[in-house]
């Protein structure tokens, strides 16, 4: 990890999750994530095209642009490490209150939450 990008893990910015889907197409989708020094963290649920497609190609890219210096960007590569529940929302919860959330009130498809573990194998700074 360049030290001199460190700090975009530690911010609560939204990046940009790279996936491929079952039919091979690429995907896109902006997430808001927590960095627990090993490995990216995000909620989502089971049902949507992200989850799916970790699930058939656990292969990602995330970018972070730094929204004080957008040249500034750090891109990760890695895998889908596991998939844990979060039926009570308390991941959910811990990453709407880092990023500045008031309303702590859980989403209609908090039964379907899971919290993304993603493994970083390489970072790419731009």
């Amino acid at each position: 990890m360049p030290s001199e990008f460190e700090d975009l893990l530690q911010r609560p910015i939204v990046g940009v999750l790279g996936t491929v889907t079952p039919h091979g197409s690429p995907d896109l989708s902006p997430m808001r994530f927590k960095w627990d020094g090993a490995h990216l963290r995000m909620s989502h649920t089971i049902p949507r095209r992200k989850f799916t497609s970790l699930q058939a190609n656990p292969n990602y890219s995330f970018l972070i642009t730094d929204p004080d210096a957008p040249s500034r960007v750090l891109q990760t590569q890695g895998w889908l490490v596991t998939v844990l529940a979060d039926e009570e929302g308390a991941f959910y919860r811990e990453l709407g209150e880092y990023y500045g959330d008031t309303d702590d009130t859980l989403p209609d498809d908090v039964l379907d939450r899971v919290v993304l573990i993603l493994d970083v194998t390489k970072f790419t700074t731009g």
